[in-house]
């Protein structure tokens, strides 16, 4: 597959990711993970998400916050962020699309079901 060159900030930071086949969303970018070709350059290895990779970016107290609570409640010995590989992003527009079968966060699968869904007119209209 043919690199491209973007701009981080402008192509993948915090858009929505959703899945191509059902454009279910499944979470928004909160990081990237980089890696160094043989040139030195860097280019974008994966796209991550939730508390754990928004929080360092965050910072501060808010950010440390985030990363600590997620941290005790999740059952994992050493948690790490969600994600996804580059090699799964098929589409980056107005959001990340991915090719295989990625699952919501559960934190935007708790929103969606008990505060999205309530909100009148969030559903989708009977076809």
């Amino acid at each position: 597959m043919k690199a491209r060159v973007i701009h981080a900030l402008l192509h993948l930071l915090d858009r929505q990711v959703m899945r191509e086949d059902d454009e279910h969303l499944l979470c928004k970018v909160d990081d990237l993970e980089l890696a160094l070709d043989a040139d030195g350059r860097p280019y974008v290895t994966a796209v991550l998400a939730g508390p754990l990779a928004l929080g360092p970016r965050v910072g501060g107290v808010a950010g440390r916050l985030m990363v600590a609570v997620t941290r005790l409640l999740r059952s994992e010995q050493d948690p790490r962020p969600y994600r996804i590989d580059m090699v799964d992003v098929s589409a980056i527009g107005g959001a990340v699309k991915v090719t295989r079968g990625h699952e919501p966060l559960s934190l935007e699968r708790w929103t969606a079901e008990h505060v999205i869904s309530r909100i009148p007119g969030a559903g989708h209209a009977d076809e």
